[in-house]
Formats: structure tokens, sequence, C-alpha cells
């Protein structure tokens, strides 16, 4: 079991590798790249996914950007291809089901939907009440459920930790937000104001001209990331 783990890893790293080589989708249609490394129970990546990550579905702003989640953050590989997570047992499971969802739920609009109430539930301190999600979104919870508690749920997050590993300059911390390539640090609230400065089309959005401004007056946020050294112990029991 073990042996057909880290083979699994091995391939996912290897088409990683390939995948970088290649022209993303994002640069061939023109849209920005926006991707987000995170982890379900730190407390800033669920405000930053409820309360920020959502305006990019304004009608003028979806249409430019591609938007890609890694739920994996600073979870830590052991030698036995098992992991572990920066906020303990419950903080795996949500990630594998949020890597689940996107797995199940390929299109955008829809699995953001149901990781964006998840996350809601763990902004709320009510994370337990996840499977709650199926009901408010009318889906049917068997295929996540086959997916977490099998293999296949264990394989996506490994393929998320060799992505997440494979970061140019590596992540320090979560949220880890990335456009276009380039990680934009404690700076990560003022993502749109990234977008629209990457956008190279002629039709920019209306909403890009707000965004400036906004970017202007907002305080830099202070330490407001799960670095990746604490819990250090935890990691290594």
């Amino acid at each position: 079991m073990v042996s057909r783990s880290i083979l699994s890893l091995s391939l996912f790293l290897y088409l990683s590798f390939f995948s970088l080589l290649s022209p993303s989708e994002s640069e061939s249609d023109g849209k920005v790249s926006l991707e987000l490394y995170y982890e379900s129970l730190c407390p800033y990546c669920s405000n930053f996914i409820v309360n920020y990550l959502p305006q990019i579905f304004k009608k003028d702003l979806i249409s430019i950007v591609d938007l890609k989640l890694y739920p994996w953050g600073n979870a830590k590989l052991k030698p036995n291809a098992t992991f572990v997570c920066q906020h303990g047992e419950y903080e795996c499971l949500l990630d594998t089901i949020e890597a689940c969802a996107i797995d199940i739920w390929p299109e955008l609009s829809k699995h953001f939907s149901f990781i964006s109430c998840v996350e809601n539930l763990v902004y709320q301190h009510k994370y337990q009440e996840w499977e709650s999600c199926f009901e408010k979104l009318g889906l049917d919870p068997e295929p996540i459920n086959q997916c977490y508690t099998s293999e296949h749920g264990k394989e996506l997050e490994l393929q998320y930790a060799a992505e997440t590993d494979a970061l140019q300059p590596p992540h320090k911390y979560v949220p880890w937000v990335v456009v276009n390539g380039e990680p934009l640090y404690e700076d990560y609230e003022n993502f749109l104001s990234y977008i629209c400065e990457a956008y190279k089309g002629s039709d920019a959005p209306e909403s890009c001209a707000k965004v400036s401004i906004l970017r202007q007056v907002r305080a830099k946020p202070e330490h407001s990331v799960c670095n990746i050294e604490r819990e250090v112990s935890a990691w290594e029991k």
C-alpha cells in the first residue's frame, strides 16, 4: 500500500513538472491566472475565501480570470506517504473533501460554491457541520463520501502536495495568492488590483477603475497569515 502511494506521488510530481513547461490555459485564452494555495482551517484562508474571493464573480471580472484552488497549505508529508496538517486531523479531512469537490465538480461555479459554503462554516466556527452544505446547495453527497473515504481522496491531496511544493518561490504561509505566476505575499487582499494590472486585453472590465482607488486607501494587512513555521511539534508527532 505504501509503495503504491509513493508511486502515485512520483507520477504526480512527473506530471506537475511537465505542466510547468506547457502554456497554461489562462495564458492561451488571455485570462489572468489566479491561484490560491490554502488550508481549510486557517482562519485567514476562510476569511479570504468567504469575504474577498467572491468578488471575482462580478460579471465583468470572471470572464478574465482563471481561478484554481489548491487545498493543501502547510501540511507535511511523512516518509510513509501519509500526511499531517497544521490544524489537526479535521483539517486533513476538510482539505481532502475540498480536493474531492474540485475533482468531482470541475466547473468553477459548482465546486467554489461548495468550498465557500464549507469555509463559511469554518469562519463561523461551525466546521463540523460541513455536511449541511449538500442540502443547502442541492448536491448529492455520495460522490464526495466515496472520494474522501477511498485512496482517490488521498491521491488528490498528494497531487496538491506536489504542486504546492513545486512553487517558486516556495510559499512561506497561507493564504498564498499567486497572479500570473507572481506571489502577492501579505498584500493578497488587494488581489483584484493585481488581476487588473496583469490583464492585457483591450476590453478592460469597468470594475478595475474602482479597484485601483481601493488599493491606495486600504491598509496593508499585518500577520494575517498562517505561517509555515508554526506548530512544528504537531507535524513531527
